[in-house]
């Protein structure tokens, strides 16, 4: 067996490993689309580094897009196979894809209207909404806990992976020669103290290991509750300033956590009587998804639901879906809140929120995420004083902030916690994905420490064998 890194190779987006059996099958994890990455993004997005024709069969690990975004463009391109996932993750994915093909529509529209008048040829989305439609003909759902056949020679299991609704570690086992073979693909770990989610289930011994590593360096703050936090940015951007508060937030998942978190200071008696608006039309489809699966929810949660029965909603709540309702908020000058996607900043209503709001001192944006580092929230997490946004440079005068807290991904110590049922002596050969090289580099040194013996760090496109 063989394994090729064809995306979140020392780097954070693009989710693909291919595993090549000896028999010649190709299952493919993951396939997501590079978010942020500058003007490389869409060359990027554009080629593969496979042939999709060739590829038999594919697992989905979570909905998220950078895991799932290039289905449609896979399918498109000759996939004729299954796509295994959790039942979350498909009803999911089938939202969050129509809404990558609809905001591709647009940007290429506009993109095509200042080539057109430079005489440039026009550009093609990556793919369409009837393309993101046809796609999902190709799922099939598999549950927590139970092994499925994936191909011959092949069957897998998921666990929860604590990260959003329906997420998954896949587990794979492959018979080869008479031998069997037992590797594991984390997907993105979630944490041990999520507020809404269970944490991350333990696992089968594995043989081999694909781990991300996004916060491989660093500790979430545990000393503050996201709360606590959340009231002290509305307070000092709302309350004294007079302004607007935007918050970027990923519409699976951040969005959800932070309407938590304000229905608890309602409870609590301490939310400012504020107007707060949920600004994308994603994010008030997708919360009802999350809704429909409370058994997915953690204990204390789900205690909470027997006297709240919706603990994501709260008085001032205000979710905008049409485009005329997001331009009027341009005009109303504060005290507001105003939550969006995306959370990288780098496409979506949050943008022309951002453009409209920077460069007035009264604002603050605070970034509730892990941004790349060339997206536009990344940039403002770096103290960049003028930024581009749609071709029109900007002075940041609006105070920036982040949230480090909220983040689904589990620190250096969750991902520990994470390995803690695995005896490293039996793991040949752990590699790590889905992370800035640096980080990489530093939470590879801590795994050695650890006692795993063969820890490598994969380049894009890279290849490897498993003896």
């Amino acid at each position: 067996m063989k394994i090729a890194f064809h995306g979140a190779a020392r780097t954070v987006t693009g989710s693909k490993h291919l595993l090549t059996l000896k028999n010649g099958k190709k299952v493919l994890l993951d396939c997501g689309m590079f978010q942020g990455m500058g003007k490389d993004t869409d060359a990027l997005n554009r080629h593969f580094g496979f042939d999709p024709l060739n590829v038999d069969v594919m697992i989905l690990s979570h909905a998220h897009i950078d895991h799932s975004g290039l289905i449609p463009k896979l399918v498109k391109e000759g996939f004729k196979g299954k796509i295994f996932c959790t039942p979350a993750t498909r009803e999911l994915t089938n939202t969050l894809l129509e809404d990558s093909a609809e905001i591709q529509e647009d940007d290429v529209k506009y993109d095509n209207k200042k080539r057109a008048m430079q005489g440039l040829p026009y550009l093609k989305p990556l793919y369409t909404v009837e393309d993101a439609k046809k796609c999902m003909e190709h799922f099939a759902e598999a549950d927590y806990g139970v092994w499925f056949d994936v191909t011959e020679g092949v069957q897998a299991m998921f666990t929860d992976a604590g990260h959003i609704i329906g997420s998954a570690c896949v587990h794979i086992k492959v018979k080869e020669n008479g031998k069997e073979t037992r590797l594991t693909f984390s997907g993105d770990i979630g944490r041990y103290r999520d507020a809404i989610l269970k944490s991350p289930e333990n696992f089968p011994q594995a043989d081999y290991l694909i781990m991300e590593s996004t916060y491989g360096n660093s500790l979430h703050d545990q000393h503050v509750t996201t709360p606590d936090i959340l009231l002290q940015w509305i307070e000092k951007a709302c309350l004294q300033k007079k302004g607007k508060l935007i918050m970027p937030a990923f519409s699976v998942g951040r969005t959800q956590e932070l309407l938590y978190a304000l229905n608890q200071l309602e409870v609590e008696n301490r939310l400012p009587e504020l107007p707060y608006y949920v600004d994308s039309p994603l994010s008030v489809e997708a919360t009802e998804i999350v809704k429909k699966y409370p058994h997915y929810f953690n204990k204390t949660i789900q205690r909470i639901m027997q006297s709240d029965a919706d603990p994501f909603s709260f008085t001032g709540l205000k979710y905008i879906k049409s485009v005329e309702q997001s331009k009027l908020l341009n005009f109303q000058n504060g005290p507001l809140v105003i939550i969006s996607a995306s959370g990288m900043a780098d496409a979506g209503r949050v943008k022309h929120h951002i453009s409209n709001n920077i460069e007035n001192s009264r604002n603050t944006i605070v970034l509730t995420g892990y941004c790349e580092p060339n997206s536009l929230g990344g940039r403002l997490m770096r103290g960049a004083k003028e930024v581009g946004i749609f071709g029109v440079e900007h002075q940041v005068n609006a105070e920036i902030g982040s949230i480090r807290s909220m983040s689904a991904h589990g620190d250096y110590e969750d991902m520990s916690q994470w390995l803690a049922c695995q005896d490293p002596r039996q793991v040949k050969q752990l590699f790590l994905v889905h992370g800035e090289y640096e980080v990489q580099q530093d939470f590879q040194r801590r795994l050695v420490r650890k006692g795993f013996l063969d820890v490598q760090v994969p380049e894009q496109h890279s290849e490897t064998g498993l003896p």
